[in-house]
């Protein structure tokens, strides 16, 4: 099981970028899906998961991101999207995407398998 995460960049406050998980060697549909950030200095957060098709693709997000940040999957490319709006330069930080070993339940935090992530950097 591998993931990658890519389409970081630089953006300025107020803007916005999409980011996009790969998967290889099995099906992201069949999974829960999360983003979570890592800042230098701070701790690890989840910001955002869907659940698995099995339970519907239920979309969860972190109260930092919320109505800001939106999650999908697209099945047949086998990718999942973190399209984030409105950025602010807390939202600087190396972003993945990992498997959600509890489909995405209780704080969507239980990360199972991740790659290399991708830098945002939010700056004027």
């Amino acid at each position: 099981v591998q993931l990658q995460a890519s389409g970081g960049g630089s953006v300025q406050p107020g803007g916005s970028l999409r980011l996009s998980c790969t998967g290889s060697g099995f099906a992201l549909a069949d999974y829960g899906i999360a983003w979570f950030r890592q800042a230098p200095g701070k701790e690890r957060e989840a910001v955002s998961c869907i659940s698995s098709r099995d339970r519907d693709d239920i979309k969860y997000y972190s109260a930092s991101v919320r109505g800001r940040f939106i999650i999908s999957r697209d099945v047949a490319k086998n990718m999942v999207y973190l399209q984030m709006n409105n950025v602010e330069i807390e939202d600087t930080a190396v972003y993945h995407c990992a498997t959600e070993v509890r489909d995405c339940r209780h704080h969507f935090d239980a990360f199972g398998s991740w790659g290399q992530g991708t830098l945002v950097t939010v700056s004027s």
